[in-house]
């Protein structure tokens, strides 16, 4: 008997499918829910899917699957074409964020956005952020993610007329461990125009930026 409870009418709901959160499920579990969709055809995709669940999957279902290490993402029945607007973009604080940021990309591309990554612009450089400045103005939505304390955020909001929805990242030690004080940064930024989610939340940047994106076609 499945332990799951397919919600197939997510997307003409909300705007964003239904995707499949991997961390502390059985493999059975995974293995029940990727057979149901093969079945159904479904599009979906897979967040937080390790590499020890991605091995221990039969090699019949891995190969019917699109899997990403970096992201620790997977999409299974998809092909789509993505959209070669400039609506939304990430920028990273530094390498280290690129795990993260690689998940809210798949997220963008699995719901049909092209979202291109400007990488290592932090703070500590601030030339860096400066060469790609007129490149980054020219998209809607930017996801800007950074840990340590978090000074992207309040910085790119200053610079640009897009939203910023931040991703505070779990990159740092001592006071800024956890992801903590970018949090905090991101809540008390006085830059006007700053969307904060969890930390370490690519999924949820990227479903916020869809929700955005889906306004601009609404009458």
């Amino acid at each position: 008997m499945n332990n799951f409870v397919w919600d197939k009418d997510r997307k003409s709901r909300t705007g964003v499918a239904e995707a499949v959160f991997c961390s502390h499920k059985s493999h059975a579990d995974l293995q029940d829910i990727i057979r149901f969709n093969l079945t159904s055809e479904s599009p979906v995709l897979f967040t937080r899917l390790s590499v020890e669940q991605w091995l221990a999957l039969p090699s019949e279902l891995q190969t019917q699957m699109d899997y990403d290490q970096c992201s620790a993402t997977a999409l299974l029945n998809f092909s789509c074409e993505l959209s070669s607007k400039k609506q939304v973009c990430i920028v990273t604080a530094g390498t280290s964020d690129l795990a993260i940021a690689a998940e809210a990309q798949r997220t963008l591309a699995f719901n049909g956005y092209q979202a291109p990554i400007f990488s290592d612009l932090g703070v500590a450089g601030l030339w860096r952020i400066m060469e790609k400045i007129d490149e980054i103005r020219e998209y809607k939505i930017i996801i800007a993610l950074a840990g340590m304390e978090g000074a992207l955020f309040s910085v790119l909001a200053g610079l640009v007329r897009a939203p910023i929805i931040a991703v505070p990242t779990s990159v740092g030690y001592g006071v800024s461990s956890e992801g903590k004080l970018a949090l905090d940064s991101a809540l008390g930024s006085c830059s006007p125009g700053i969307l904060t989610v969890n930390i370490d939340n690519g999924f949820g940047a990227a479903n916020a930026a869809i929700k955005i994106i889906n306004q601009f076609s609404v009458d």
